[in-house]
C-alpha cells in the first residue's frame, strides 16, 4: 500500500491510472478501490485531487502563473481549476498569492501496522455450494467512489417502488441478499434478491447463479447502514492482515439481511466474504 502511495505521489501530474496502482499491490481494481476507501474513509481519486490541489497552493503562493498549474495538475481549463480551488481552500487561486492567506494542506498518507483486537469479530469459515438468486439488479461504477452512493440509493429506490417488499415476501432460508458480482476495472453488478424461487419472475426482475466458494461470514449487530459499514472496515484492516487468508477478489461477496428492524441497535446482519487460504 505504501508502494502504491508512493507511486501516486510520483505521478500526481500525470493522469491517474487505477489499474497500474493497483497491480503494485497485486490487486484487481475493484478490490483496491474498496480496501482503500474502507483503510483511508477516502477514494483513491479524492486523494489525488486534494494531494493536487495542496501543491497547486504552494505553487501558486511561490509565484508560479495560475494557468500553468492549472494544467500541471490535470485541470482542462482555468475555470474548472478555480472552481476546484475555491471548493478546497474556501479562495479563489488568486488570493492564495496574498500573504496570510489561510490556505488547506493535505498531507502525503503513509500506512503503519497497527495492533487493534479490542473487540472481537464473531465469525467462521463456510463452504458453500453454487446456488442461483433472482431479485433486482443494477449496474455500479467504481469511478471516483460512486459506488458508495449509488448502492444505497439503489436500494432507497427499490423500496420506494415496491421491489424490496416483494422480494423481501420470498425470502428462504438466508433472508433477503445484498450481493456484488461481475467485477471489472471500472464497476460490478449489484443485486437486491433471494435465493431462486419457482414463482414468475416479474417484469425486470433477474435470476443469476453465485459459484461455489469458502466465505469467512461475519456478524453485523446494530442499526444500517452504520453497523455493516463497521465491520466490512474492520474485515480489511483487521482481519485479513491477522490471519492466513486473502479476498477470492473475483467471487461475488454477499450481504444477508434476516427479517427484522434493521434500524434496531440490536440487529443482526451478516456479511459474507469469498476467500481462499494464502501461499506461503
Amino acid at each position: 500500500m505504501n508502494r502504491a502511495v508512493e507511486y501516486l505521489e510520483a505521478n500526481l501530474t500525470e493522469k491517474l491510472d487505477i489499474e497500474k496502482v493497483a497491480k503494485i499491490v497485486l490487486s484487481s481494481t475493484f478490490h483496491f478501490q474498496r480496501m482503500y476507501h474502507m483503510m483511508t474513509g477516502v477514494t483513491i481519486a479524492e486523494y489525488v485531487r486534494r494531494r493536487r490541489l495542496t501543491l497547486a497552493a504552494q505553487d501558486i503562493s511561490s509565484g508560479k502563473k495560475i494557468i500553468d498549474v492549472a494544467y500541471r495538475y490535470g485541470y482542462e481549463t482555468p475555470e474548472a481549476f478555480t472552481k476546484a480551488f475555491g471548493k478546497m481552500h474556501g479562495i479563489s487561486p488568486s488570493a492564495a498569492r496574498e500573504l496570510g492567506a489561510n490556505l488547506k494542506a493535505y498531507p502525503k498518507l503513509s500506512f503503519h501496522i497497527s495492533i487493534k483486537g479490542d473487540e472481537k469479530m464473531n465469525y467462521k469459515v463456510v463452504d458453500k455450494g453454487s446456488f442461483r438468486v433472482v431479485g433486482k439488479q443494477r449496474r455500479i461504477t467504481l469511478v471516483d467512489g460512486e459506488n458508495f452512493i449509488q448502492v444505497p440509493e439503489f436500494w432507497n429506490e427499490c423500496i420506494k417502488d415496491g421491489s424490496y417488499q416483494w422480494i423481501s415476501s420470498k425470502a428462504g432460508k438466508l433472508g433477503v441478499l445484498g450481493v456484488a458480482m461481475d467485477f471489472s476495472e471500472n464497476g460490478f453488478n449489484y443485486l437486491i434478491g433471494v435465493e431462486e424461487i419457482k414463482d414468475t419472475l416479474p417484469i425486470g426482475y433477474i435470476s443469476a447463479t453465485i459459484p461455489a466458494s469458502t466465505y469467512a461470514v461475519f456478524e453485523s449487530v446494530g442499526a444500517l447502514p452504520t453497523a455493516i459499514k463497521d465491520i466490512i472496515q474492520r474485515i480489511y484492516t483487521e482481519w485479513f492482515p491477522a490471519t492466513g487468508y486473502q479476498h477470492d477478489c473475483y467471487a461475488p461477496t454477499l450481504e444477508v439481511y434476516p427479517k427484522g428492524d434493521m434500524h434496531s441497535p440490536d440487529y443482526r446482519c451478516e456479511v459474507w466474504v469469498p476467500v481462499k487460504k494464502q501461499k506461503r
